[in-house]
């Protein structure tokens, strides 16, 4: 007692199930690979490893730029600090010193 199903029947009877597949698979892919899916979740996340290292390096910078701001407050000015920056900027030395010069400093390449 087979019943036979003719072509035409069986492709509407199928059309709804593989439409199903179909739209479940566009959203899969873009889950994966759209704009906000997870392969560019991965690189948001690489960026953002990439900012907080800059924000941690800026944020140290601006801890030392201030220590050596307090070094030159106008009413105590740490001796030392002062005369490196003499010596630095004017290009001044006591006549009892003697000068080693020093090779340059190689250039990081980054």
């Amino acid at each position: 007692m087979g019943v036979k199903h003719g072509l035409k029947e069986l492709l509407v009877r199928s059309a709804l199930p593989v439409g199903c597949v179909v739209v479940g698979g566009y959203f899969a892919f873009h889950a994966v690979s759209g704009p906000t899916g997870y392969t560019a979740w991965r690189g948001y996340t690489a960026q953002r490893a990439k900012l907080e290292q800059a924000v941690r390096s800026t944020e140290e910078q601006k801890v030392a730029l201030q220590q050596r701001l307090a070094l030159l407050n106008p009413r105590g000015i740490d001796p030392d600090l002062a005369d490196e920056l003499v010596r630095r900027n004017l290009d001044m030395v006591r006549p009892d010193e003697v000068i080693v010069p020093l090779p340059p400093e190689p250039r990081a390449t980054s």
